[in-house]
């Protein structure tokens, strides 16, 4: 269980940092996307600050396993904040984009907790 609970954890890390930095560069194709979700611009840096965090607090948590928990937690939250926004500006077939990183950060959070 702890090694699945590691490369899962490590996994969902790379993830959440992955998915920061394609915020950080600001990919036409994201840009493109938030304005069909109805997110500002703006919105960018902080979102992917969060997502930045919560990576590198993942990894963290990999010695403190409370710190993992939380920030798991905090990523399937964004995770699901993610695919509710999806929803609500009605563009269905994005649905499935945020979804791998809710997987991941979900199943962290379950062998973390467990």
């Amino acid at each position: 269980m702890h090694t699945t609970y590691v490369v899962v954890t490590v996994l969902a890390a790379v993830a959440a940092l992955a998915a920061a930095l394609i915020d950080v560069v600001r990919a036409d194709w994201v840009r493109e996307n938030m304005r069909h979700y109805g997110i500002a611009p703006w919105t960018l840096t902080p979102l992917a600050l969060i997502k930045a965090v919560g990576g590198l607090a993942l990894l963290a948590g990999l010695a403190y396993r409370p710190l993992a928990v939380a920030a798991a937690a905090g990523l399937v939250l964004y995770f699901v904040a993610a695919e509710f926004t999806v929803a609500r500006s009605g563009r269905y077939s994005d649905l499935g984009y945020p979804l791998p990183y809710l997987l991941l950060a979900a199943a962290s959070l379950g062998l973390a907790a467990a």
